[in-house]
């Protein structure tokens, strides 16, 4: 049974986000092409396609950064992502893409790198080396060890090629990275996944969560121990 920090230590987390979602909803409704402060003029783009969960992860970043950027959208399901224009930033034709002036960064991972080292305002890395540490590899489980792993085209090469259930192979990895994650937190999760502020740890785990949720339907409620009868609809009403 998997520790409680998938409810308790990430709902705030969720919750400071949700207006950032609603805003994305209107952006996409209005084919409005910017997020950034009218105050304050950005040279940031990110590329990004609002159910992406990578993607997620960046304007989370942002949001919790305080860091106005212009939002483009690729709608991958238009197949936008393969398109010359957006080949040029991402030849591996994913999201999220980050330019920065003359700089451009893919993956997102590297984004949020790039963003925490430059843009040095409200870290979202600690000091303390293990924390730091701990967060580098809650994220890297996600990022490496999860998501990719249930991947719209991987999903199909393996019922193309193996005869796999696509559902069942999604529940698979992701059970898989989860209870990785329980025995790599179990003695530091606090109000959030890795102590008292939200940092990496929770921007990754927040949109694998909503995946599972969402996307695949799992019941997240068994991967939630300790918690109280109801915190799986409670959650289930953070994510919009």
């Amino acid at each position: 049974m998997l520790m409680p920090f998938t409810l308790k230590n990430i709902r705030r987390a969720i919750n400071r986000f949700n207006h950032l979602n609603k805003a994305w909803t209107q952006i996409q409704k209005s084919g409005v092409s910017s997020y950034a402060s009218s105050s304050s003029p950005s040279n940031l783009v990110l590329y990004s396609y609002w159910q992406s969960s990578c993607s997620w992860r960046i304007r989370f970043a942002l949001c919790l950064k305080g860091i106005p950027y212009e939002y483009k959208a690729v709608d991958l399901l238009k197949g936008e992502q393969f398109s010359p224009e957006f080949e040029r930033l991402s030849p591996l034709h994913y999201v999220p893409v980050l330019v920065d002036d003359n700089v451009v960064v893919s993956d997102s991972f590297a984004i949020f790198l790039y963003l925490e080292e430059k843009y040095t305002q409200k870290p979202l890395l600690p000091v303390v080396p293990q924390l730091r540490a701990l967060n580098l590899q809650v994220a890297s489980i996600v990022n490496s060890s999860i998501q990719p792993l249930h991947m719209i085209n991987v999903l199909k090469d393996m019922e193309e090629m193996f005869g796999a259930e696509p559902e069942l192979w999604a529940q698979f990895t992701i059970d898989k990275g989860f209870f990785a994650l329980e025995k790599l937190l179990k003695d530091f999760s606090g109000t959030y996944a890795t102590g008292e502020h939200i940092y990496m740890a929770d921007v990754f785990l927040a949109p694998q969560i909503t995946q599972a949720l969402q996307r695949f339907d799992i019941d997240m409620k068994h991967k939630i121990a300790g918690a109280v009868k109801g915190g799986f609809i409670y959650i289930k009403t953070l994510i919009p």
